[in-house]
């Protein structure tokens, strides 16, 4: 059983802050497991997401992602590869006004598809599929009723403990989702996918430089300091070109 020990805050107004919480290791369970559970108690983007309704902490990566680049814009239409828990289908549903709760802006569409099934998104459109399959894109298309605007994805390869291992398979699977993203993206529009730092991506943004107008590499600032994962951004796809 976990024992927890918390104090509370610091009422005293001399730099008010929360106490760390420390999680004692119960017997039978990993000590890297009480590790991750005593950071995922002390990080203070898992406490905004409880408190702003978001699924998950790597919500604030698109949201810090968006700031920068300005890529969910009312009237956009979003397809989220890999959407589970669903924490950027709801970023972005507010962000593209989905819901239409903007007055006078334009009314976008989030299309959300993973592997497994996802609770309901209110504004977003949720279908259990592999982007893999051959007739993915064309499904997608046709959901969003066209071409979409922006292809995102937070996806990463289940991990093996090997770290160059598991690099080349995010890399890999990068690498499909950016082809998926030239199936269904329309002119002018823009690709975020979710890389680890290890030396094998040159061959990725040599890929998206011949595709895109720009690309960027970011490590936003809810992405943790001691993770080696990065996002890249391309912006202005360019549909006539050859890859």
């Amino acid at each position: 059983m976990t024992s927890v020990s918390d104090k509370g805050k610091n009422t005293s107004g001399r730099g008010q802050r929360d106490l760390k919480v420390k999680v004692k290791s119960a017997r039978g369970r990993k000590l890297s497991s009480t590790r991750w559970l005593e950071r995922q108690l002390n990080d203070p983007y898992v406490k905004r997401a409880r408190a702003d309704g978001y699924r998950g902490r790597a919500a604030y990566k698109i949201l810090e992602l968006d700031d920068k680049f300005r890529f969910l814009v009312p009237g956009a239409r979003v397809v989220d590869l890999g959407c589970a828990p669903g924490g950027w289908c709801q970023v972005a549903v507010k962000r593209v006004n989905a819901l239409g709760q903007k007055s006078g802006k334009a009314v976008g569409t989030v299309l959300g598809v993973d592997l497994q099934e996802v609770e309901p998104i209110a504004g977003a459109e949720i279908h259990q599929l592999d982007f893999l399959e051959d007739d993915a894109d064309l499904k997608v298309k046709e959901w969003l009723g066209g071409d979409a605007d922006v292809v995102m994805s937070d996806m990463a390869a289940a991990s093996s403990g090997h770290k160059q291992t598991d690099h080349l398979r995010i890399i890999a699977l990068c690498e499909a989702a950016a082809y998926f993203a030239f199936d269904v993206l329309d002119e002018g529009g823009t690709f975020v996918a979710k890389v680890l730092a290890g030396g094998a991506e040159g061959d990725l943004q040599k890929l998206l430089k011949q595709r895109f107008t720009k690309v960027a590499n970011v490590k936003p600032p809810a992405s943790r300091a001691d993770s080696s994962e990065k996002f890249v951004v391309a912006t202005g796809y360019r549909k006539s070109s050859e890859a």
